[in-house]
């Protein structure tokens, strides 16, 4: 019989599915206006539909598309009206922000949520990838001598519930036919589990982002990462409704992406400067970290495996009740 979350377990899934496991700091639902950038004069003659739009802001773990974006305002140069951010790093507030109309798109959301909110009836739509980052998601532990899955078998455990990182334990267990029921796995954001390891409460954090590379940095035995095991999609999403009713806009924010992708091939020094400006990261450790994204929109075969691949974990794991065909996503 599959294991079934417990109605709290469920609520802090919902709390710390996010968008780029941020581990669970907690939603900032502040909305930033813009900084009033000056509309283009190169954006489509054709009419916008909307008075203004909203994002949401996230930032981390490394998300630098996001940062060059609000920086040189090209939204908003794009689209000719002004943009809202809004910082949510919740991916469960995202879903919910979306769903209210309070949002309008999901810039840098996590497929855990996605699947979630759809898994719930909610009416999602991913409009494109926005990075994938395997590696960038690790599990950390003191003990050197951990290095197969067998060797977690007890152990102590500390990470977010319900997103990638999670996901990675699963993966990484399932390659000896173990599962999460053979660890003690703790619910914890991603600075407590790594607060935990450093002081000994737990045996093994999961980390990503700037926290698992300040691990590395600091000696610790890295026992996987999530290279082979998981995808670690992050995507795009706006509703259906909002994609239907609205086709220019799509079309504006799709030049707009490859108008960030530009920058960022073009004026790769300045991306990283604004990534470790914003994130209060060295400038090397942008550029080491960047190694491990890719942040390419297009929207693949792999990655839709990948949707598939969590959406069935999620199933397995007990965080939605029925099975998803991803299919119905795109």
């Amino acid at each position: 019989m599959r294991k079934r979350l417990t109605a709290a377990t469920l609520a802090a899934l919902m709390a710390l599915s996010m968008t780029a496991c941020s581990g669970g700091k907690a939603a900032e639902t502040t909305a930033a206006a813009s900084t009033g950038a000056e509309t283009s004069a190169a954006a489509s003659d054709t009419a916008t539909s909307i008075d203004k739009l909203t994002v949401t802001y996230v930032t981390s773990p490394l998300n630098i598309p996001t940062i060059i974006e609000k920086d040189q305002g090209i939204f908003e140069k794009e689209l000719g009206v002004p943009v809202e951010y809004a910082e949510l790093t919740s991916g469960a507030d995202q879903t919910q922000a979306l769903a209210s109309g309070d949002v309008q798109v999901l810039y840098a959301v996590g497929a855990t949520s996605v699947i979630l909110s759809a898994a719930n009836g909610a009416d999602i739509k991913v409009l494109n990838m926005y990075s994938r980052s395997p590696k960038a998601f690790c599990m950390y532990s003191k003990d050197e001598s951990i290095s197969s899955p067998a060797d977690l078998r007890g152990k102590t455990i500390a990470g977010p519930v319900g997103t990638n990182l999670h996901e990675l334990l699963a993966a990484y267990l399932a390659t000896a036919d173990m599962t999460v029921d053979d660890v003690n796995f703790v619910n914890m954001g991603i600075p407590e589990a790594k607060a935990g390891l450093e002081g000994g409460s737990v045996d093994v954090a999961l980390l990503a982002g700037a926290a698992a590379y300040q691990t590395q940095q600091q000696g610790y035995h890295l026992i996987t990462d999530g290279e082979g095991l998981i995808n670690a999609i992050i995507a795009v999403a706006v509703t259906n409704k909002f994609y239907e009713a609205h086709p220019e806009i799509i079309e504006k924010l799709q030049s707009a992406q490859a108008e960030i992708a530009d920058f960022m091939q073009n004026h790769e020094q300045e991306a990283y400067e604004m990534a470790a400006a914003e994130l209060d990261l060295d400038v090397d450790a942008v550029k080491e970290m960047a190694q491990y994204y890719d942040f390419s929109t297009e929207i693949t075969a792999a990655d839709k495996e990948g949707f598939q691949r969590t959406a069935d974990f999620m199933y397995q794991a007990g965080m939605i009740e029925k099975e998803l065909d991803v299919n119905t996503l795109f």
